[in-house]
């Protein structure tokens, strides 16, 4: 928790002012019970009305600039708070956005959304409550104690023994719950991962009818975070009551031992009232302190796991090597300059595998393994294989979301792990396997792509995607509003509109991880003869489960298990490799036939 603290470096004049106004708040509130002995002693006893008038008007000014303190106190530590929340909401989310998919893979995209949300507003609201009154408590309550030694220094030895009494209590309690609170959080990111899944696959569920599964499952989860929260609540429900009880002993030990002296002649009863008084002052504020420190319990609980996460650094370091110049320029006109062709530019692979292997994070096996094939500028890759056979694993290696664990990845030359890994993937466009839309226009989610795009450039990415009769169709075209996740359009136009927004930066390598599959042959075939026309020559890598899609490509790469079963053309390949041709003739039974099988 004490990493977090650095957000509030530029709220030092807040941090400072909040608790200073509120322990001149206190200090007033401290000088209530010597104005009410005053009125009891000389106004009351003497029967001097003027004088008990005059000393009301001082508890009423005493009251007001009191209450001012408290609303200057409460700004200036809201305002403190707010930014602290807001730093640290800033440098979650931007450290999150650092994570590799190990990282996300690992953490859990339900425990981040825990602590972008949840956690930090506990952090927030235990500043907000440290800031008011974690100075003010402990001021009144030996404040309290030395102004009791001021009335009567005999009495005042009672307020010794109850004060450490009640610090004992208050810590020893708060000691016991620190670690309780965390093992509360912790089952509430169980059950927010079992409302997002539950959320996100509410159709599966439904299609098997699993919903009373699902309810039981949730109802267990929910019942152990309840079973926990009453637990460590029943422990910091006892702060209450034996707070209470020494208190209230001591008030009662006031009162017997100030009758005996009053009775004497060595108090008088104004003084006993202050005492009492000042007694109650710390039973009041013990009460505050003890829920204080039970939200701050929770918050540094919280803070100390959102600096955990903070702490988290990805295993992936950017390199420092851009994308080279040279290569762009083969790019932009479709052959090798003159100079390039001299330097060897137009012979360096776009991308090339070397003896790669790769191993998920916790995964006993490899997902790939040793893997070696060259990509030429312009050319198209297929990628096909069974389910599970490492097709993505291998694309995803490319732009560098994972970084292999043996071997390298080459592009134009260099290992990926030599470029700066934002400059990297600014020249690589990659239609992922779930076509994911965001809440906005179309221009906007294709402009994800490209925020400087022309017209002309959305245009062109709409016509090679195969997009534009259906963007043309809808009410307002491009300004035509997507539903969050694009829950307003059709798989197919969602899978379209991801690639036009790949395209529309213009990328060097293009990687459409099976993103066709929700399209018609006619469609998809039309897609790739767009895609071999276009202008830059983009290197496409094509992962699909359709040999139709991939069996005009340069080159085709079959997996199977993480392994390469074959690499060739598609005649090369059906003459050649037993598992190319058991998915091809699968899926076309005709040609099975003719050749004689």
């Amino acid at each position: 928790m004490k990493s977090l603290l650095v957000y509030l470096k530029d709220y030092k004049k807040e941090t400072i002012m909040a608790p200073l106004f509120k322990m001149l708040e206190a200090s007033f509130e401290l000088f209530v019970p010597l104005v009410m002995a005053a009125v009891i002693d000389v106004g009351i006893a003497g029967e001097d009305r003027p004088y008990i008038i005059r000393m009301c008007l001082v508890l009423i000014a005493l009251g007001l600039i009191g209450l001012v303190c408290s609303i200057t106190a409460q700004y200036f530590s809201a305002k403190a708070a707010a930014g602290f929340g807001t730093g640290v909401r800033h440098a979650l989310f931007s450290h999150i956005q650092s994570f590799t998919f190990t990282e996300m893979d690992v953490i859990g995209s339900s425990t981040l959304i825990t602590r972008m949300t949840s956690d930090i507003n506990q952090a927030q609201s235990g500043v907000n409550l440290v800031l008011r009154l974690f100075l003010r408590s402990p001021f009144i309550v030996f404040g309290a104690m030395i102004m009791a030694f001021t009335v009567d220094a005999k009495a005042a030895v009672i307020f010794v023994i109850v004060i450490p009494l009640l610090s004992v209590i208050v810590f020893g309690i708060m000691l016991i719950t620190m670690p309780l609170y965390k093992k509360v959080q912790a089952n509430l990111d169980k059950i927010l991962l079992t409302t997002r899944e539950n959320l996100a696959g509410v159709r599966v569920i439904r299609a098997f009818n699993k919903e009373e599964d699902e309810r039981k499952r949730f109802e267990s989860e929910n019942q152990a975070l309840t079973d926990a929260q009453k637990f460590v609540g029943g422990i910091s429900g006892l702060m209450n009551p034996l707070t209470y009880i020494v208190v209230n002993g001591g008030i009662i030990a006031l009162i017997y031992a100030g009758a005996l002296r009053v009775n004497v002649g060595d108090l008088t009863q104004g003084e006993v009232v202050a005492l009492i008084n000042y007694m109650s002052q710390i039973l009041v504020e013990l009460v505050k302190l003890a829920n204080l420190i039970v939200s701050v319990t929770k918050a540094i609980a919280c803070g100390n796991r959102i600096e955990s996460v903070l702490k988290m650094k990805p295993d992936m370091e950017s390199g420092s090597c851009m994308w080279p110049v040279g290569i762009e320029a083969v790019n932009a006109v479709g052959n090798a300059s003159e100079n390039d062709a001299q330097n060897g530019a137009s012979d360096i692979p776009a991308v090339e595998f070397d003896h790669v292997c790769l191993t998920y994070k916790g995964a006993g096996d490899e997902s790939l393994t040793d893997i070696t094939f060259q990509a030429k500028k312009g050319q198209t890759i297929g990628i096909i294989g069974g389910t599970g056979s490492g097709k993505s694993s291998l694309v995803n290696l490319i732009p560098r979301f994972y970084d292999a664990t043996k071997g390298q990845v080459k592009i134009f030359g260099k290992d990926v792990r030599e470029y700066d890994t934002e400059n990297l993937r600014e020249h690589i466009g990659v239609v992922l396997q779930k076509a994911v839309l965001f809440k906005g226009t179309i221009g906007e989610n294709l402009r994800w792509g490209n925020e400087n795009a022309s017209a002309e450039d959305i245009e062109e990415a709409l016509e090679i995607s195969q997009s534009k009769e259906f963007v043309e169709g809808k009410t307002g075209k491009l300004e035509f509003q997507i539903e969050q996740g694009g829950r307003n359009l059709s798989g197919g136009q969602k899978q379209r509109l991801t690639i036009a927004r790949a395209l529309v930066r213009r990328p060097e390598i293009l990687i459409l991880d099976d993103s066709a599959s929700a399209l018609d042959l006619a469609t998809d075939a039309a897609l790739r003869r767009a895609i071999r026309g276009m202008k830059e020559q983009p290197t496409v890598f094509i992962v699909s489960q359709r040999a139709a899609s991939i069996q005009y490509a340069d080159q085709i790469i079959v997996l199977d298990d993480g392994e390469t079963a074959g690499i060739g053309t598609h005649e090369e390949l059906l003459s050649s490799c037993p598992a190319y041709q058991e998915i091809y003739y699968s899926q076309f039974p005709k040609e099975a036939a003719s050749n004689g099988r």
